[in-house]
């Protein structure tokens, strides 16, 4: 029988080991206190990303202009790539190294949320700004701060295409005939506040979008507001009118969408399907919901109200582990970490990290859509996802981990009290270590939280 703490590291961590504080209290105090894992491994928000990305896009105009300078353009770009890469793996190592993994999960549930991936190579930096700057500074605090740092953050302008959109009736919009274009308002609206379920219509993300118009990105500069683009008059959004200049009335509306009791419900549902269950307890989104509504919107409250929930509690592990939650409790299994991680071979890491995920279904940071990775069980437990798993537990820890641990001792580390009987029988007749520790890391007491 799964004891609390070990529960704890499956669903609301990386996995086991845990520390001996991986309990509700320990884990909520942790939120506030010091941000212990990002100054260990620290990543790049748009002070550093912009100038790389501004010099690549100055060399992409010159080797268009001339061939010869296409070496200076690649340079560039591999410049982007390596910053980005090495992002990602400050962000993996974190997970390593993290005592409870609590915040790291939270991380990635609201970038994942916040969906955005790079558009172009001279992009490629985009989607970790957004974490550093508009996701990790607001894990636990309220939720509006984070979907207006989130909603003016070049890389959401950029992946949804909001440069192109114009007011019609704007100078520039009367000029050039240019459109309106609703893929920011639609995707805020159904996706990072109200749900799809909510009751508004389309007038109102027409709305919206005349409301956005005027917020830019390029490559040189990043965010801008340009209100020669701006939509003129107050808009309607959900029955309430904004008006003003500059970014104040888009504030407004985005600090009133935060408020919505729709919001709090589409927020507090959309927790307890990625932490606790595919069909959450229905009494545990109610408590979270009110918890969000009660405190404005603090989701350090909302998190309190899912921890201190029973059924956040319940044993049954019926989610899958993503890929990514795959890869990383196996080696926090094998106690590899977040210096070792940064320390790998560009080409290893590819190989034995980065690629399989792919192969298992998470492509890391190139999500099918706007909507981000897939929740249901279902979705991860396939044939070619389960084969893929496999595969990685069968190969790659044997030519990561030297020497390899002893099978059944290493079944105990990584499951703890889920190991159960018949799992350790096997594991301990494995005809090798290799395959005794592919049999734990390919059992469904690990693949599932």
């Amino acid at each position: 029988m799964i004891d609390p703490p070990t529960l704890a590291a499956f669903r609301f961590g990386y996995g086991l080991p845990h520390a001996n504080t991986a309990t509700p209290q320990a884990m909520l105090a942790a939120l506030t206190g010091p941000d212990y894992m990002a100054e260990t491994h620290p990543t790049q928000g748009l002070a550093e990303v912009l100038p790389m990305m501004a010099s690549a896009f100055e060399a992409r105009k010159m080797a268009r202009k001339d061939k010869m300078l296409g070496a200076d353009y690649k340079a560039a770009i591999r410049a982007v790539t390596l910053a980005a890469e090495a992002g990602v793996r400050a962000q993996f190592a974190r997970a390593l190294d993290a005592e409870d993994g609590f915040r790291e999960r939270l991380v990635a549930f609201w970038a994942d949320h916040f969906t955005t991936k790079a558009r172009s190579a001279v992009e490629r930096g985009l989607p970790g700004a957004l974490i550093h700057d508009a996701i990790r500074p607001h894990v636990s605090g309220r939720f509006a701060d984070m979907l207006i740092a989130a909603t003016l953050h070049p890389a959401m302008l950029s992946f949804l295409d909001q440069s192109a959109s114009t007011g019609p009736n704007s100078p520039v919009g009367q000029r050039s005939k240019r459109g309106l274009n609703e893929n920011l308002a639609r995707e805020l609206l159904e996706l990072h506040s109200l749900g799809v379920d909510a009751n508004y219509a389309q007038v109102d993300v027409r709305q919206m979008a005349l409301l956005l118009t005027g917020l830019a990105a390029n490559p040189s500069s990043g965010f801008q507001f340009n209100a020669n683009r701006a939509e003129p008059g107050a808009e309607t959004v959900l029955g309430k009118p904004y008006g003003g200049e500059g970014l104040a009335p888009i504030k407004a509306a985005l600090t009133d969408l935060a408020h919505r009791p729709e919001t709090a419900a589409h927020i507090a549902r959309k927790l307890a399907v990625h932490f606790v269950a595919d069909q959450p307890d229905l009494a545990l989104v109610a408590t979270m919901t009110t918890a969000y509504q009660d405190s404005g919107g603090d989701l350090q409250q909302v998190y309190a109200a899912m921890l201190g929930h029973p059924a956040a509690w319940a044993p049954e592990q019926g989610k899958a582990r993503q890929p990514v939650e795959f890869v990383l409790a196996a080696l926090r299994a094998f106690g590899m970490t977040g210096a070792e991680l940064r320390r790998m071979g560009r080409g290893q890491f590819i190989r034995m990290v980065q690629r399989p995920m792919a192969l298992m279904g998470q492509d890391w940071q190139q999500p099918i859509g706007p909507d981000g990775w897939a929740e249901a069980t279902e979705a991860w437990i396939t044939p070619q996802g389960l084969a893929a798993r496999i595969t990685w537990a069968m190969e790659v820890p044997g030519r990561l981990i030297v020497p390899m641990p002893d099978p059944v001792a290493f079944a105990k580390t990584a499951l703890g009290p889920a190991a159960d009987a018949r799992l350790l029988w096997a594991v301990a007749r494995a005809e090798s270590k290799r395959e005794g520790v592919g049999l734990v890391l390919a059992s469904p007491a690990f693949n599932r939280r």
